[in-house]
């Protein structure tokens, strides 16, 4: 997902040199929605890990 984030951030970098702004608005607001959407995954998961670590041992 923040391989996604990433290609939408350099769109957003390129459409806005080369002077598209509501395209570089549009991606870049997608860009913050993945990149924190990852981050919520990211951590639900250090915190199942954490969960399921304790369990076990």
């Amino acid at each position: 997902m923040l391989k996604w984030a990433l290609i939408f951030l350099v769109i957003s970098l390129i459409s806005g040199f080369l002077g598209f702004s509501g395209v570089s608005a549009a991606t870049a607001s997608i860009a913050k929605i993945l990149f924190f959407i990852a981050i919520v995954l990211f951590l639900i998961f250090i915190v199942l890990t954490f969960a399921v670590g304790s369990a076990v041992f």
